[in-house]
């Protein structure tokens, strides 16, 4: 295959690739972009979760019986989270009771309380809210079962797209640099299809390569050699089933002791015991965070192995910006919008190209209608 037939490969690969994907592409970049500062958007959006009226802790038994007092009959405390800094309220999650029938894991709900007083602050369901909804559209496109399929099959084309549009980058004569100037073309959307597309590529493959992991985590894990292996322990499916103990032997006071005389530091999330796994889990402070689990039968309590980032976490920080530093995050914010309006670009050349071939034909049947 000769160089000028290769590059018109790549061109049709190119485009249909962006012309099949303009449209799915927006959601899961805009809302992307958003999600790389969702604490910051939460704090803008729901104001009265934050309005606390200071950072001192109280026992934190008070603010379960205060949570408790706030949830529905035969609802569960899950999950105690303290916070970590100043200005951010304590958030007791729940199980919330249900239909028996009812298939797949049950409804959650977050209480947020004010960490003086204990003061309930907000109330938040786990399927709802503008947050929460960002969050399907970007990991399933709100499509039920197939949709993280979906978004993962989009990943892989989009890693395609951004080596066929540097292929297409490429100056075919002179110096590589030429193509680093800003008029290649007399249309704008061409010269910004060109010179966005070059400077968002590398980005745009990392974030379409580790979204890609996300999606298909047997598979890419299996690669790396960090397959979760079967007979491990409770699937994800077993523990989001799960529901806490109606009524647990140890109370929550007991297990916090218990977790500070093996490891002391300050606490900073209690887990419930389940039917699944009746042990209490207690993260206390420290990077990485140790965990001390309890059982709740004998009270025995042992630290946890402090586990070590394994590539599919590294995977999902550098995908959503988190401990990644404020350039990375930018970069991951332009590596939502600029493919949106990449792909707005190339469908205008398209349609531009489309209009130009079918003049071109109309001129070609004249003529030879004419002779």
């Amino acid at each position: 295959m000769s160089k000028l037939a290769l590059r018109r490969t790549w061109f049709q690969v190119h485009k249909w690739i962006g012309l099949i994907l303009a449209i799915l592409i927006l959601p899961i970049s805009v809302t992307g972009a958003a999600l790389v500062w969702d604490e910051a958007l939460d704090h803008a959006i729901n104001p009265q979760r934050y309005a606390v009226s200071g950072g001192t802790l109280i026992d934190p038994d008070l603010y379960v019986q205060a949570a408790r007092g706030a949830l529905g009959p035969g609802d569960r405390v899950t999950t105690l989270t303290l916070p970590d800094d100043d200005g951010d309220p304590v958030m007791v999650a729940a199980s919330v009771a249900g239909p028996a029938a009812r298939s797949g894991p049950p409804m959650r709900t977050t209480l947020y309380l004010d960490p003086p007083t204990a003061r309930v602050l907000d109330r938040a369901t786990g399927n709802s809210g503008l947050i929460r909804t960002m969050h399907v559209i970007h990991g399933s496109l709100m499509v039920p079962g197939l949709g993280r399929q979906i978004v993962g099959w989009i990943g892989v084309a989009m890693m395609f797209s951004c080596f066929t549009g540097l292929w297409l980058w490429w100056p075919t004569v002179g110096k590589w640099v030429r193509g680093l100037r800003w008029r290649r073309h007399n249309n704008l959307d061409t010269n910004l299809h060109h010179l966005m597309g070059f400077w968002i590529a590398l980005p745009l493959f990392v974030l379409s390569l580790t979204g890609a992991w996300i999606s298909f985590p047997q598979f890419f894990g299996s690669l790396g050699g960090g397959g979760q292996q079967r007979g491990a322990g409770p699937d994800r499916a077993a523990q989001a089933r799960a529901r806490p103990l109606e009524t647990t032997r140890l109370s929550l006071d007991t297990a916090i002791a218990s977790a500070q005389a093996v490891v002391p530091g300050d606490v900073r999330q209690v887990i419930w015991p389940t039917d699944l796994k009746p042990e209490w889990r207690v993260a206390l402070d420290g990077n990485p965070q140790p965990t001390v689990t309890i059982d709740d039968g004998t009270g025995v309590a042992k630290a946890g192995r402090v586990q070590k980032e394994d590539t599919a976490r590294l995977m999902r920080r550098i995908h959503d910006g988190t401990r990644m530093g404020l350039l990375w995050q930018v970069i991951i914010v332009l590596g939502g919008i600029l493919p949106a309006l990449l792909a707005i670009t190339g469908v205008i050349m398209w349609w531009r190209a489309r209009r130009w071939k079918a003049d071109l034909k109309a001129r070609q049947a004249a003529k030879a209608a004419a002779g």
